[in-house]
């Protein structure tokens, strides 16, 4: 029922079969290599586009694989832990005030805190690392005394009618999160659903475990999103690691399927993509794409297009070398026509 607001990208394949190396390149957009470490999606987005200062830039629910990289940790994602549950408070720790603690005792300890880093300030030596500590401390405290990042982080403020679409599963209500913080003004939300790894009994965890929880929440992501009126001015994307082999292995009476990253499919909506179509296809026993395929490097080159940030654009490195934010890769332009 929602097929129109997303499009389908099949024929992406890369070589990396292991699970660290493949979530980082699709996380990055840029092969994984030994001596430098990019980062992800969301630590480019927070680093390039504006964020209300009492909001987290950039939010994994519950945690992700996507790291700062070279950028420093003044851009890792702020992870909440844990999945939100209905109709249950959820406390988020750096949000939520625990323990009768008040936002005036918060102000207080953040005065002295104050006062000891300008004594520190003249004794230690210009620090990357501290520095990046000092950014992200301020920014915990703009968020922690904050009444619009609590009310951001509770799903139950949303009315009946609209959270039941979403369920009740962690990622159906993980989902419901994600609207409601990007609704508030966070630059870039990450949703986690695992157990994909189905080398044995395939069949049976997709059609009862996995499917479900993905379709009902992913669906009413999408829908509420455009109900909110924020998918056009919001770049979705969905993927895994790499997809899973054509043949079916017999490690179980069920049969599996292991890693296959020669051929898997992703899927983009929002912003300008435009829904209601397929690119690219596989051939016809699916052992890898029909033509030359897309590469993770075009999909990020394209998913930058999306959120309007050039993928060509170059950082510097501590050391000042220069590095574009995607070293390969260009948009596919059928995806926006």
């Amino acid at each position: 029922q929602c097929a129109d607001q997303h499009a389908i990208l099949r024929g992406v394949t890369h070589t990396l079969a292991a699970h660290r190396l493949g979530q980082e390149y699709v996380n990055t957009g840029s092969r994984p290599l030994p001596a430098l470490e990019y980062p992800g999606y969301g630590s480019v987005v927070t680093k390039e586009l504006p964020a209300p200062a009492d909001l987290p830039p950039f939010v994994a629910i519950p945690n992700t694989n996507q790291r700062p990289g070279f950028l420093g940790v003044q851009y890792a994602p702020f992870s909440t832990g844990t999945a939100p549950q209905a109709g249950q408070p959820f406390g988020v720790r750096g949000i939520s005030l625990g323990n009768g603690l008040t936002v005036s005792e918060v102000e207080k300890r953040g005065d002295l805190l104050n006062d000891l880093d300008t004594t520190f300030d003249r004794l230690k030596d210009s620090s990357q690392l501290l520095d990046g500590l000092d950014q992200f401390s301020q920014q915990a405290h703009a968020i922690i005394t904050s009444r619009r990042a609590r009310d951001a982080f509770n799903i139950n403020k949303e009315s009946p009618a609209f959270a039941r679409p979403f369920g009740e599963s962690p990622f159906g209500t993980s989902c419901l999160l994600a609207t409601r913080l990007v609704e508030s003004g966070v630059r870039f939300v990450t949703v986690t659903l695992g157990g994909w790894d189905t080398h044995q009994d395939n069949f049976s965890r997709l059609k009862d475990k996995l499917l479900p929880p993905l379709d009902e929440g992913l669906s009413s992501l999408l829908t509420g999103l455009s109900q909110k009126g924020l998918l056009e001015s919001t770049a979705v994307f969905v993927t895994g690691e790499f997809g899973r082999t054509p043949k079916i292995n017999q490690k179980s009476a069920e049969g599996g399927r292991d890693h296959y990253p020669r051929c898997m499919f992703m899927l983009l909506a929002g912003g300008g993509i435009r829904g209601g179509q397929v690119v690219g296809k596989s051939d016809e026993k699916a052992t890898g794409p029909e033509d030359e395929g897309f590469s993770p490097d075009d999909v990020a080159a394209t998913f930058y297009r999306n959120l309007g940030i050039d993928h060509t654009r170059e950082y510097h490195s501590n050391t000042g070398r220069p590095i574009s934010i995607v070293r390969n890769g260009s948009v596919i332009e059928q995806l926006f026509s």
